[in-house]
């Protein structure tokens, strides 16, 4: 009884998961304890090493744990034991390397398996951890019952959805079979089914999690993504209003709401963004989405500040590159912009956003072969607007290709529409020049 009574009680905090599900696969899973009967009765020694883990009295238990193994080094529960005690004391290597050893003593072993996967997921080796898990799984786990075999599962659960949505689930599913749903299951359920787009799914499991825990900041920003995805901006702006009386002062909350009331150009966004960047200094994300704000309220200077803090971390980010070469065109620093653009094609080949600050930049530093080039590779994913049409035909007329300037010029002048009558105005006196030469 004594083992049991050790599995029940002794493993939760040494392998017990991190607090936040999204980062950490282990999340969500509580820690396990030795189950599975050993092959042979423990030895008096082993039993007083357990004793003393009863009492975390890690040093007691490891000097008797050292002095058996010298002399029994094969013993599967010593060898468990030793690793939950250097597990315990935050020693994860060589407590891996002890519950491997478990492992191949008895490879019967549920919870060897089992913490030894717990413990590497822990660590983040997501490829060793699975099969230790999986393996857990197959197993017999004594008196503890189903309900360890339960966490296995949704410890395989949480490391399948980062690439497989659809076997994360059948973990899952498999968990619940032999053990009661909990709310982070539910929590877990409205993350996948988000992950592989079935928002409607998602959307009621998160509003099933929020009916029992109103305060789930989890649950709550689940769904605040899912409004905000969908465009449901005054939709969402209700819900993380109310959502913000329940968890007041909720950073990652008050993000979205921020990027809600941006994203219906709401001057509220601005003041709010910048206290929350005051409030959290270091947080990289909101300080990205504060200076997209100020560009977007007219201080590129400002935003431009920001921006270059965030490079420092990420010096080849190209979003970064092109949101940096906007806020130089906006000052009208296109040298400079040139440079932020042709950095950031270089690494993004793909940018179109890249192209085209690229072209535009190109087309005011007077680079017309350099313009066409970027018009050219941006057309690869963007379909032409007006303004890509005027960069065509002025830099064509620039390289006194009269035919294809004047071919531009006039796609120019039936796209526009009226909506741009500086530059009508001169493709209309170009092509009058054009068309006399």
């Amino acid at each position: 009884m004594l083992r049991f009574a050790l599995f029940v009680l002794l493993l939760v905090p040494a392998i017990g998961f991190a607090q936040d599900s999204s980062s950490n696969p282990q999340a969500q899973v509580p820690g396990v304890e030795p189950a599975a009967a050993p092959l042979e009765p423990p030895s008096g020694q082993v039993l007083d090493a357990e004793a003393a883990i009863a009492k975390s009295d890690w040093k007691a238990a490891e000097l008797k744990l050292d002095a058996w193994l010298a002399a029994h080094p094969g013993d599967a529960s010593a060898l468990f034991d030793a690793g939950y005690v250097a597990d315990a004391q935050n020693r994860l290597d060589e407590a891996a390397g002890l519950y491997r050893r478990a492992v191949e003593a008895n490879p019967q072993s549920f919870e060897a398996h089992l913490s030894l996967g717990l413990l590497l997921a822990r660590q983040n080796k997501l490829d060793d951890a699975r099969p230790e898990l999986a393996a857990a799984t197959e197993l017999d786990p004594g008196p503890a019952g189903p309900a360890l075999k339960a966490r296995a599962w949704r410890a395989l659960a949480q490391i399948d959805r980062k690439s497989d949505t659809t076997e994360a689930s059948n973990d899952l599913l498999k968990a619940l079979k032999i053990s009661p749903e909990t709310a982070d299951d539910t929590l877990l359920a409205a993350e996948l089914a988000a992950q592989a787009g079935e928002l409607d799914a998602a959307e009621k499991s998160y509003r099933r999690v929020l009916a029992k825990d109103p305060k789930s900041a989890p649950a709550n920003a689940g769904l605040a993504h899912l409004l905000i995805a969908r465009k449901q901006y005054p939709e969402a702006e209700t819900f993380l209003r109310a959502a913000l009386e329940e968890i007041p002062g909720d950073a990652a909350l008050t993000a979205q709401l921020a990027t809600v009331l941006a994203a219906q150009d709401k001057a509220e966004a601005l003041p709010l963004l910048q206290k929350l960047h005051e409030d959290h200094p270091a947080d990289l994300a909101i300080a990205r989405m504060l200076a997209e704000v100020l560009a977007e309220a007219g201080d590129p200077a400002g935003s431009d500040e920001l921006y270059a803090g965030l490079m420092k971390t990420s010096p080849d980010d190209p979003a970064l590159l092109v949101a940096h070469g906007q806020n130089l065109i906006r000052q009208a620093k296109y040298p400079e912009a040139f440079a932020a653009f042709d950095k950031a094609t270089q690494i993004d080949a793909a940018s179109a956003d890249g192209w085209s600050g690229l072209a535009f930049a190109a087309s005011k530093t007077n680079q017309p072969s350099i313009a066409l080039h970027a018009l050219t590779m941006r057309s690869k994913y963007l379909p032409e607007v007006p303004s890509t049409y005027f960069l065509w035909a002025t830099a064509y007329d620039t390289l006194h290709d009269k035919a294809a300037a004047a071919s531009y010029y006039r796609r120019f002048l039936e796209s526009a529409a009226g909506k741009f009558p500086d530059q009508e105005w001169q493709a209309r006196q170009r092509l009058i020049l054009l068309d006399k030469k």
